[in-house]
Parts: structure tokens; sequence; C-alpha cells
């Protein structure tokens, strides 16, 4: 078995329900940092293009994401390591790449977080959208400055989690959707958007969001061969709570656009629940996506951070104060850029972009002894990997340039 990284200090379970509240913490961790507003706005933008053909996108998105994330989990607990360092031992100088485009594209997302939360807030108590980010920055700088900062974003994306699918389900029924329909074109569509599919895939298990899970972990000591099988219980929690989001909130909007109404392009998926429940669910939706945003928030800024600790000393001792500069640089950022739908969508094609790198760098640890040990991976599991790496990697390079351009229009 290969050594733990130094820098990873342990929240060793001391009981069967903390154990259990751990593993569940990171399948919500990873849910809710997948379930932001550029999910939100993504499933609501492709619905009213595709309409119920949009569910062949999101069953082989959650292929995908299944493929990805019990590969990535996998690696790293056995590995003992995070993801940085396993590229490292692979490959040395692969790691601080590795961690570099993860954390700008964790940064990227967090821009589409902060605006998310902006236009949540907004909606919810009728803020300006910046007035509504600068606030819900200020509340993600709290949680990391309490004294357990681990165990209330645990608790945090728990809880809000729970809320946001409750409410979605109660606007689903509202919208009275096609359900018969939503089943036969999601095995049989009338039309196969690839954008579609490469930005809700990275928009659920690119960039940060795969590792999200897997180094909250880590980081409890939930790790080595012994923890195999929690660890995927875990991660395909993870994949299941998001999917049923997606599943719920595409209801909710083919439901809509059955009825022949338009979404409101400056902000799809608010029109969604306004038009399936009238003013009180615009209210719904400002919840919705405030919990969305803000625990995406939380969530990238974890992760994004928890990459550059290998790398520095003074990240590693300070990395609650990192994550803080972290939040604050992406709120500045936002206030700068703006254009937050445009935005939601194009960071879910990034981070598409990067998935490729990530798990083509988990698959090949897989295979090496000097870092898996005697531990055999699944011939399955990395074909499956291979194979969204290898779509995911062309998806991506036409999905950008493509949609690169027209942010700057």
């Amino acid at each position: 078995m290969a050594e733990a990284a130094p820098a990873v200090e342990s929240e060793v379970p001391e009981s069967r329900s903390n154990l259990r509240s751990i593993l569940v913490g990171a399948a919500f961790l990873m849910a809710t940092s997948a379930i932001g507003p550029g999910f939100l706005t993504q499933t609501a933008v492709f619905t009213g293009q595709l309409r119920a053909s949009f569910g062949f996108a999101i069953l082989i998105s959650v292929l995908f994401d299944l493929a990805a994330q019990l590969n990535i989990w996998r690696v790293i607990a056995v590995a003992e390591r995070r993801a940085q360092d396993v590229a490292n031992a692979l490959l040395p100088g692969l790691g601080g790449f590795l961690a570099l485009l993860v954390s700008l594209g964790g940064l990227a997302f967090n821009i589409g977080n902060i605006a998310g939360a902006g236009l949540g807030m907004s909606a919810m108590l009728g803020t300006t959208v910046l007035q509504g980010a600068l606030l819900s920055a200020v509340i993600g700088v709290a949680l990391f400055i309490s004294r357990e900062a681990g165990r209330a974003m645990d608790r945090f994306a728990q809880l809000l989690g729970f809320l946001m699918v409750a409410l979605t389900l109660y606007v689903t029924i509202a919208s009275r959707p096609p359900l018969g329909e939503a089943v036969l074109r999601a095995v049989a569509p009338t039309q196969v958007n690839v954008l579609a599919i490469i930005t809700i895939v990275g928009g659920t298990v690119g960039g940060y969001i795969t590792f999200a899970g897997a180094h909250r972990l880590l980081d409890a000591g939930v790790t080595g061969r012994g923890s195999l099988r929690r660890v995927s219980q875990s991660a395909t929690s993870g994949i299941l709570i998001a999917s049923l989001m997606r599943v719920l909130l595409f209801l909710a909007a083919l439901g809509v656009v059955s009825q022949g109404l338009t979404l409101d392009p400056a902000n799809p998926p608010a029109s969604v629940f306004r038009l399936a429940t009238g003013e009180i669910g615009y209210r719904v939706f400002g919840v919705v996506m405030w919990s969305a945003a803000i625990t995406s928030v939380v969530g990238s800024a974890y992760t994004s951070v928890s990459f550059l600790r290998s790398f520095s000393a003074f990240v590693d001792r300070h990395w609650t104060w990192t994550i803080v500069g972290f939040i604050a640089l992406s709120t500045a950022l936002f206030t700068i850029i703006g254009q937050p739908v445009r935005t939601l969508v194009l960071v879910g094609a990034l981070n598409g972009l990067i998935l490729p790198i990530s798990l083509g760098v988990m698959l090949v640890a897989a295979r090496t002894r000097r870092i898996v040990g005697t531990y055999r991976h699944p011939l399955w599991l990395s074909i499956a990997g291979g194979v969204v790496a290898a779509s995911m990697a062309a998806m991506g390079v036409w999905s950008l340039a493509t949609q690169i351009p027209l942010l700057f229009r």
C-alpha cells in the first residue's frame, strides 16, 4: 500500500454513526457542488431547446457520471493521497498541472456560483443581483471560519440539499409534465445535442466536482482497500442525489414548455418556477437557486484549495483563510465579468474539458503498483472510464471552440 500524503489531516471516524455521517456528508458535498446555479440554468435552457429529448442527454450523463466518479474516488481511497499527489507520484510535475487546471476551473465555476447566489437572493428577497452576490459571499466565508468547518460544511450541504429536492418536487408536480413522452424520448430522442451532453456532464462531475467528496473522505480518514465498499456507495449516492434533482427540474421545465409557454432567456430556471406555480414559485425559485449557489460556493472553494495545499506550506497551514480569499476573488471577478446566464453555461463546458485529463490520470494511476500497491482495479470500470474520458475530450474541444466566442459578443 502506498503511503499517505503528509498534507492530509485525518478526522478518523470514532463510531459507526459518525462514519455514516461522514459518508452521507461527502455524498451531499459532491451532489450540492454539482447542483449549482449552472446546473439549474443549463437544465432549463436545454429543456427549452430539446423538450423531452433532453431526457436522453440526462440518461447518458448519469452513466458517464457514475463511471467517472467511481474510478476517481476508488483510486484516491486506495492510494490514500489527494488527486494532485497521485498525479505527482505518476509523473513529477503532473500534479502541479492538474492542480492548476482544477483550481482555475474551480475559480471559473465559482464565478458562476456567485452569480447564481446573486440571482437567487434577488428573487428571494428583492435585492439587486450584485447585493445578493456580496451578501452570499459573506455567508460562505462565515461557514469556513467556524470552529469545526468540516462538520459544518457537511451539515450545511445536507440541509440545503434536502430543501432543494423537496421544493423542486413541489414545482414538478404543479407543472404536470408529460411523463410518458419524457420516458420515451429518454431512450428514443428526436434530436441529440452534443453541447447539452458535454455541458451537463461537466457541470455534474467535471473539474473540481468529482474530487469534492473524495477529498472530504480522505481528510476524514475514510481510506484504504477496506473502505472501498463504503467509498463506492458514497460516490454512487452523490450521483443519484444530483441526478434526482436534474430529473425533477427537467420534468418541471418540460411541463411548462409543453403547455406552449416560453422560458425567459434572461433567467430560464426562474421562469420555470414562476410559470408553474405563479408568483410564489418565483420566491421558491429564489430559495432553490440560492441554496444551490451557496453550497456550490462552499464545495468549489473547499476542493479547489485542497488542490493547492500540497504545493504551499502557507496554504496548508492557513487553508481556511485561503478559502476565504478564493471566495473573495470569485466575487470580485463576477462584478467585473457579469453576464450570469452565459457564464453559468460556459463554465460547465470548461469543467467538462478538464474531466478527461483528471480521469485519464486516475485511470493510469489505478494500474500503477507504486501508487495503489497490490490493489486490482476492476477492468470493466477502467474500460468505462476510458470511454468517458475519450468522449468528453472530443466533445469538450468542440463545445469550447463554439461557445467561448459567445461570451465576449
